[in-house]
């Protein structure tokens, strides 16, 4: 069973996807009960940014998010400090999953693409042993959820519905455990 679960949400620049999926495993947590606490990060980050505007109205957009005071993320790096905080780290592309194996080899076995994780983690095992199966595989960029940026506002919108449905599965596959 998962008391609680500490999960990094992974994308390249953590002004878009990242964030997105960050608010959407807080939402979710929060409507399921579940004791999960969530920092997003980026890969190749300028530190510091605000989340796009693109990114703010998609996820504004997303009528079962809830409430959320986006003014205040910035864009953060992926630390060290991250990745032995954290329990899981879902990335947005088999790229940030290589990225953390390089970088950061011994959180190999805890990172995966969300994508991937979704569609290809046994339902019969318990969470760290799904998390283990998939990041044991090649990440695939079959699974990758294309960067929004430079895209037009339904792009962005586009991306945030696909999110939100991974995100959906997500907390039930792993909501399911934790009840």
């Amino acid at each position: 069973m998962v008391s609680s679960l500490k999960l990094v949400t992974l994308c390249t620049g953590n002004v878009a996807r990242s964030v997105m999926v960050g608010y959407m495993f807080e939402s979710l947590a929060k409507a399921g009960g579940f004791d999960w606490s969530v920092r997003t990060a980026g890969t190749h980050v300028v530190e510091g940014s605000a989340m796009s505007s693109r990114t703010r109205d998609a996820l504004l957009a997303l009528e079962d998010l809830g409430e959320h005071h986006y003014s205040g993320h910035r864009s953060h790096q992926l630390t060290s400090d991250d990745v032995i905080w954290a329990d899981a780290i879902f990335t947005s592309e088999a790229n940030h999953v290589n990225f953390v194996r390089v970088n950061f080899p011994d959180a190999a076995v805890k990172t995966a693409v969300l994508h991937q994780f979704v569609r290809e983690a046994p339902l019969d095992l318990a969470f760290n042993e799904q998390l283990r199966f998939v990041a044991s595989g090649v990440p695939l960029p079959i699974f990758d959820v294309d960067d929004p940026a430079g895209g037009d506002q339904a792009t962005y919108n586009a991306c945030a519905t696909k999110l939100w449905d991974l995100a959906q599965v997500f907390s039930t596959i792993v909501g399911d455990e934790e009840r």
